[in-house]
């Protein structure tokens, strides 16, 4: 709601002189409100603050606070990135504790995922993702890195997984290989990626299934999934959080490993093997020794 859809439903005729000269500075200035203090706002409206939180109050709130935080979040929606970029900058200045407030929001949106999802569903996707041929895994822009962390982490479980990247133009060449027997696990939050929609769209228009990862169940990638996983992305900052989204991801890799029986852990077992057999991951003892011998052989050098 916003500050003018407040003050077009209170019975202005009702304040008194001051409290309506308050309403009406409010009104129209929304965006100083939600830059600046209290004192700040009444310096600039030559009202003294008292009357701005006596205006709260007649609006059925405890303080100036929640005017203030409509107004944020009215002028972050239509600043966009560089809007809420400006709220978080005012907020900083006013509020030191900044980080703690960013956290809060992060384990929230974490512990969303177990409100938001039964285990039954996220069972049911895995299921899904197991009996496909192929599971392709979609996301763009700030989901790409939620596609590419899944599809690496099903990549240790089973065999099937294809990351859809549309490297050099290919997206839509991918796309259209996608067929009734596949699964299209997109990943996308508002604002929601022209492409990702469009691509949702072609392959359910295709036979495939889609699996759904994304913030609200209204979303243009719900509207297209045989299966949807939601997660919250609430920020005090300019970007929406990612956390919630990649603790989903997590849970549902889990989903896998938890169906996927003895065709999972013999996957995951090669894959270690293989791994191990490359070197591929640091190891203290081995590692330190050929370090040392490198270095005593160029010293020498």
């Amino acid at each position: 709601m916003s500050p003018h859809s407040l003050f077009s439903k209170l019975p202005l005729e009702g304040l008194s002189p001051e409290l309506l000269r308050a309403a009406r500075w409010v009104e129209a200035h929304p965006r100083e409100v939600a830059l600046h203090s209290m004192r700040e706002c009444g310096r600039r409206a030559g009202l003294a603050p008292a009357s701005l939180t006596r205006l709260a109050q007649a609006l059925g709130f405890q303080g100036f606070e929640a005017i203030k935080h409509l107004c944020q979040e009215s002028f972050s929606t239509q600043g966009g990135y560089a809007g809420r970029a400006e709220v978080l900058q005012a907020s900083a200045r006013q509020d030191k504790d900044w980080l703690t407030l960013l956290n809060e929001a992060q384990h929230a949106n974490s512990a969303s995922v177990g409100g938001l999802n039964q285990a039954a569903q996220l069972e049911a996707a895995a299921d899904a993702m197991l009996k496909a041929r192929r599971v392709y895994f979609l996301g763009l822009r700030a989901s790409h890195g939620l596609a590419l962390h899944l599809h690496y982490t099903y990549g240790l479980l089973a065999p099937n997984g294809v990351l859809v990247q549309g490297l050099g133009g290919t997206l839509g060449d991918q796309v259209g290989d996608i067929g009734p027997p596949d699964l299209l696990v997109v990943t996308s939050s508002a604002s929601y990626t022209r492409q990702t929609v469009e691509a949702a769209l072609q392959a359910q228009a295709q036979g495939a299934g889609v699996l759904a990862l994304t913030d609200s169940a209204l979303s243009p990638i719900a509207c297209t999934a045989t299966h949807i996983l939601l997660f919250r992305t609430d920020s005090p900052s300019y970007f929406h959080s990612m956390v919630g989204a990649l603790a989903l991801t997590e849970a549902l890799a889990a989903a896998v490993a938890v169906r996927g029986g003895r065709k999972v852990l013999a996957h995951l077992q090669a894959r270690q093997d293989r791994l191990d057999n490359e070197g591929a991951y640091w190891d203290n003892s081995s590692d330190k020794v050929a370090t040392a011998r490198s270095l005593n052989s160029s010293r020498r050098k």
